[in-house]
């Protein structure tokens, strides 16, 4: 008797699950025909090139996800649920064509796929001037390219891009990146004669890499997938890498979460050719030139400070248009379409050589 009361109680509590399946599924497959209604609409108004993806409105249904959620599934864990979700919703419609700096299995291809969803269609680019070409040219809807590491710093190759593009920063995703040291099947651990990886990845990891292997040589590689790609077949080498390079190239973790920095995070920007609608919690990018005078830096912070609009992020490059001038990338809180944003844009306009909105869009939410 003792035995069959817990039997008893899990084939109630399973057949329980069994009947909440089937009611998910229910509403999943009725979510996923409000989806294709939708596509029959814009089609029918817009023509075969309407775009489906709404960076705005999956914002606002991922925060109120996050809001309305009681568990125990974390705020994070329920709101990647959906996500999955909308995106085979959206691929009903027409999946999403996204370019990211590849090759297959680099950390920019894993936050793709975490903006975007499983259901995307990713293509990998050797270089991040082609991911920007290949949005422009129209070949691919959107692409995803690194901006920031919060251990190394801003990407060059990534702001440099911008100068001579005129496309539009559609959103952007914060990843956590942990590196790992992997080794294939022909490395004993103690045969290690080679690390490859990128270089930033090499130095991400570089006080763990000079306590545990200070005499190994270290050889930087154009991506960490492509390192994790020729230690796979290769003799005496490792590789540092992600989870995703791990697993499509099949290698052990001999170590992992080896970077230095517990916080390591990078941050990508999703780029597309269609302005974004305010969501109701954004973010926007400016390009500012300045002439090479006193004050001029004064000059464009000034502004902010006074209609307290809190700027996130500013970066300077080398302008191609003379020397000794720069161009300063700027980031602060709040859409174009804001009423107190508008008169900082003015004077700024006012005050600058040149300006050049990049984009509003959501922050990220997951």
């Amino acid at each position: 008797m003792t035995q069959d009361k817990p039997n008893a109680q899990l084939t109630e509590i399973r057949q329980a699950i069994d009947e909440i399946d089937q009611q998910l599924q229910l509403l999943i497959n009725q979510r996923a025909q409000k989806a294709q209604e939708v596509a029959q609409i814009k089609i029918a108004a817009e023509g075969e090139d309407a775009f489906f993806y709404r960076p705005e409105r999956e914002a606002q249904i991922l925060r109120q996800v996050m809001e309305r959620n009681q568990g125990p599934l974390s705020n994070e864990e329920i709101a990647r649920l959906f996500r999955e979700v909308m995106s085979a919703c959206l691929a009903l419609e027409r999946p999403v064509k996204v370019a990211y700096l590849g090759p297959e299995g680099t950390f920019t291809q894993q936050a793709a796929i975490k903006h975007f969803g499983h259901s995307a269609q990713t293509l990998p680019m050797a270089a991040i001037d082609e991911v920007f070409r290949e949005v422009e040219a129209g070949s691919v809807d959107y692409g995803v390219v690194p901006i920031e590491n919060s251990t190394e710093g801003v990407i060059s190759h990534t702001l440099d891009s911008f100068m001579d593009s005129g496309l539009q920063i559609s959103g952007e995703v914060v990843l956590r990146i942990h590196q790992h040291l992997l080794l294939g099947e022909n490395t004993r651990p103690d045969k290690i004669s080679t690390i490859y990886s990128h270089a930033s990845s090499l130095a991400q990891c570089r006080k763990w890499l000079d306590a545990h292997y200070p005499g190994i040589e270290r050889v930087p590689m154009p991506s960490n997938a492509e390192a994790a790609r020729k230690v796979k077949s290769e003799w005496h080498s490792a590789a540092i890498a992600g989870d995703m390079a791990a697993e499509l190239y099949g290698l052990k973790r001999l170590a992992e979460n080896i970077e230095d920095t517990p916080d390591n995070s990078t941050r990508f920007l999703i780029i597309g050719r269609q302005k974004v609608p305010a969501s109701g919690d954004d973010k926007t990018s400016l390009m500012v030139s300045m002439r090479n005078q006193p004050g001029a830096l004064h000059q464009i912070l000034e502004p902010f400070n006074r209609h307290h609009i809190d700027m996130t992020r500013i970066e300077s490059r080398p302008s191609r248009s003379g020397a000794w001038n720069y161009v300063f990338f700027i980031d602060f809180s709040g859409h174009v379409s804001d009423e107190r944003v508008a008169p900082v844009l003015k004077e700024i306009g006012e005050r600058a050589a040149d300006m050049k909105v990049l984009g509003s869009y959501p922050k990220g939410v997951l």
